[in-house]
């Protein structure tokens, strides 16, 4: 959670700073443009009136358009914020690195090899990752032969895949919700327009109805921008999990080789001895 904090805080400080260049112009760089025909064409340009000689009317700032879209538009932009924020978080986490810590797998090997199945545990406990917690489970059933800790290796695995499964389930929660909450601001921004054209009994202008056309455009282009990369981000985190998942599998089948080889297989007890024969030979 605080990683996920922390992420949202980034997002939202670069998302403020892209609001201030934006709505700065091209006056930010610090070059003020020269018009065509040097500097008689700038006097000239001084001298109109209008709303373009003071930069009135000549276009919208980067926060305008976004909060054109309204309430639903600000609650779009707050899943925006929560995607991003999670596509970091899940790239810092969702690695190999992270998932099975450098030399976790080759010292459990090697304490395996030599018989000691506690340093081993320990060692596991020492890093806590997925393939710690499957190892964990594993060596918990030692004693009771490999079928026991085979079966507590998969049950393990199955658990840890579960959970980094629903973390990125979020992903794809917010890219079906997304369009779906665009398509609302769609329809109601057409309810807008067309309420104006009742209200003035069929009398409405383009301009009347233009506000409420703007609202379903914006808020459409809004969630299909959140939703498309949502999607696509979710789909490539759950084929490293799907990767990652069977890569864990290996490798703990790996470690418990040489326990497995040491073990042997489970002696089988001897049959019972037959009873003797009744004295006199059975006669």
């Amino acid at each position: 959670m605080r990683r996920i904090a922390f992420c949202v805080v980034v997002v939202v400080a670069s998302f403020g700073s892209v609001q201030d260049v934006w709505a700065q112009g091209p006056g930010a760089t610090g070059v003020s443009p020269v018009p065509p025909g040097g500097p008689s064409g700038a006097v000239s340009a001084s001298n109109e009136t209008g709303p373009a000689a003071d930069g009135s009317g000549s276009g919208h700032s980067f926060w305008e358009i976004l909060s054109a879209g309204g309430i639903v538009g600000m609650l779009i932009m707050l899943l925006s914020v929560a995607a991003v924020a999670l596509v970091i978080e899940h790239v810092m986490t969702i690695r190999a690195a992270v998932l099975m810590p450098p030399g976790l797998a080759e010292e459990t090997r090697e304490l395996l090899a030599a018989g000691k199945v506690g340093p081993a545990s320990q060692r596991c406990q020492m890093q806590q990752s997925f393939l710690a917690h499957v190892l964990g489970a594993g060596l918990a059933e030692a004693d009771s032969g490999w079928p026991a800790v085979e079966k507590a290796m998969e049950d393990a695995t199955a658990e840890q895949s579960a959970r980094l499964f629903r973390k990125i389930e979020y992903l794809s929660v917010i890219g079906n919700i997304a369009p779906m909450m665009g398509l609302l601001g769609t329809v109601i921004g057409m309810v807008v327009a067309f309420r104006e054209v009742a209200d003035t009994q069929g009398a409405a202008r383009a301009a009347d109805l233009a506000e409420g056309i703007y609202l379903a455009l914006v808020t459409t282009v809004e969630g299909l921008i959140v939703a498309i990369p949502s999607l696509a981000a979710f789909t490539v985190f759950r084929n490293r999990v799907d990767q990652l998942v069977a890569e864990v599998t290996y490798v703990a089948q790996h470690v418990f080789a040489p326990w497995k080889r040491r073990a042997g297989l489970p002696r089988v007890s001897a049959p019972p001895k037959a009873p003797p024969p009744p004295p006199g030979g059975g006669r």
